[in-house]
């Protein structure tokens, strides 16, 4: 069964273009990890500055070994220069959910 991890980040309105602009440069970091399914990066419209951020998995053990791989190294700095100083975060919090999938629907083909 998959699970989807929903990452809300709170970004103030002044850090928006940056947190997007890290997203955009990390384009495809993740699809390539085994056991992933899906991503979007969803912007808040009105009411909130909660970005969030949508990975579905194959099952938790997926998710579990990213999240202990790619995802630890490239939020370790991994790939920056030696003693450089890492950009300030773009989100002032962030929490994670977690969900199961137990329902879905797709449009039907015509």
């Amino acid at each position: 069964m998959s699970v989807v991890k929903i990452n809300v980040l709170t970004v103030p309105a002044e850090q928006r273009e940056t947190l997007e602009k890290r997203f955009a440069s990390r384009a495809h970091a993740v699809e390539s990890s085994d056991g992933f399914e899906w991503f979007e990066l969803l912007r808040p419209v009105e009411g909130t500055d909660d970005y969030l951020v949508y990975t579905r998995w194959r099952d938790e053990e997926s998710f579990q070994a990213w999240m202990e791989g790619p995802m630890k190294a490239a939020h370790q700095g991994g790939g920056g220069a030696e003693g450089a100083e890492r950009p300030k975060p773009a989100a002032s919090g962030s929490t994670l959910w977690s969900f199961e999938v137990v329902q879905q629907a797709a449009p039907k083909e015509a």
